[in-house]
């Protein structure tokens, strides 16, 4: 690995709830608009939970005709959209670039999650006769969009599907950084999708009592860091990146947008679903990420939490922020733009790199909304970015994701 080699964004992508383009995506994030809605995607109403963060008047018709569309899930279809607009964005349709080094790493946690539920759902109400879809296996491999992004565009390098639960993206997005560094591509398609809108992602999360059942008030019930937070607010989407080696990107006159400096994965080693008390590894992470980057901690100016809204869970990762920074915490701006989107899980990286790019792009802090009274638990020094957008210098922003099972990434992007 050629530690010199530089990792720059070059174009980006996104579908969120509170947004189908990265333009979009991004006034709504300043405006402090909240995604949450009554659930459409399936009857509700005897679920503790009936709210989520649904898209808003998304159609894959303007992607892919319908004998197409029809075969794949709707995790791909969010892919499919946000990697055509990162696509376009860099320029990559150029016959001077070399597809047999251009990849994709895409990520999702949970895949084809929508077709498997209606396939199981339509075979248990017949007569026992197995008449799956022909595209069932393909529609529900979590890879398998990956392989339509590269199918779509002749992308020919490196292709797969990283995951780590809902630190899946932020996983693919240092994988990639590092397969360039590494020389195996000069350009990657980064990010995640997830479809998760589902009777059995909601059914199955509200058992675990990980979601927020604040039905009355939905809008604000993604909370994080507030004293009356009861848990997240499913969201769904896909957010794109296009990461490129530097020098190729100069060479071919693409604009640099920002630049990957640097990434971090641990494992807190410590329990299913419960992150570390004490926060360790995603302190770990996050140390590791600055090592990468060759900045100290002082140097950062933002950083967009993981924070999903969770009782526990914001105490940790608050707990680790503190140690982290030490005597420099009051110095960094803490956000949580899930407070508007909802957690996306295996996608939730990918949209809030794009955040964070933006971010370092336009030097403003997105708000964290809803918060109407801070937890007595959380440490007094630390700096929150609350309820309206910030401009301040940032030249470095770090976007935080931990998921089930321990797995923690974080990344850092910054000006060129």
């Amino acid at each position: 690995m050629n530690s010199n080699t530089r990792v720059v964004v070059t174009g980006m992508g996104a579908v969120t709830p509170i947004g189908n383009s990265v333009n979009s995506y991004w006034n709504s994030l300043l405006a402090g608009k909240s995604g949450s809605v009554p659930i459409t995607k399936f009857d509700a109403s005897l679920f503790k939970t009936q709210f989520a963060c649904e898209l808003q008047d998304f159609k894959i018709e303007n992607y892919l005709d319908k004998k197409e569309f029809r075969k794949l899930d709707p995790f791909v279809h969010y892919a499919i959209a946000a990697t055509d607009e990162a696509i376009a964005q860099a320029g990559l349709s150029s016959s001077e670039i070399n597809y047999n080094k251009v990849g994709v790493i895409w990520a999702s946690g949970n895949g084809g999650i929508t077709t498997f539920e209606e396939q199981m759902i339509e075979f248990a109400q017949g007569n026992g006769s197995p008449r799956f879809n022909p595209f069932f296996i393909p529609r529900i491999l979590v890879d398998i969009a990956a392989g339509h992004i590269s199918m779509r565009h002749g992308f020919r390098g490196v292709n797969y599907c990283p995951v780590s639960a809902c630190a899946s993206s932020n996983t693919a997005i240092i994988d990639a950084m590092n397969y360039i560094k590494l020389g195996y591509a000069n350009v990657i398609i980064a990010g995640g999708s997830e479809a998760p809108i589902t009777r059995a992602a909601i059914g199955g999360f509200g058992a675990m009592k990980a979601l927020s059942t604040n039905n009355e008030n939905y809008i604000s019930a993604s909370r994080p860091f507030d004293a009356t937070r009861d848990g997240f607010v499913m969201g769904e989407g896909a957010g794109a990146l296009v990461l490129e080696n530097y020098e190729h990107a100069i060479a071919r006159g693409a604009t640099i947008l920002a630049e990957v400096c640097g990434g971090g994965m641990s494992a807190d080693a410590y329990h299913l679903t419960s992150t570390h008390p004490d926060g360790l590894g995603a302190r770990l992470a996050m140390e590791q990420a600055c090592e990468l980057a060759h900045i100290t901690n002082t140097q950062l100016n933002y950083i967009n939490m993981h924070a999903t809204s969770t009782p526990v869970g914001d105490l940790s990762e608050l707990n680790a922020v503190t140690t982290f920074m030490g005597n420099a915490v009051a110095n960094v701006n803490i956000g949580a733009t899930k407070s508007m989107t909802g957690h996306l899980l295996g996608a939730s990286g990918a949209i809030e790199a794009v955040a964070c790019v933006l971010a370092v792009m336009h030097n403003v802090v997105p708000p964290t909304i809803n918060v109407t009274e801070l937890d007595q638990a959380i440490n007094n020094v630390l700096n929150f970015t609350l309820h309206a957008a910030l401009h301040k210098t940032i030249n470095y922003a770090m976007s935080n994701n931990f998921g089930f099972g321990g797995h923690n990434a974080s990344v850092i992007f910054g000006k060129v």
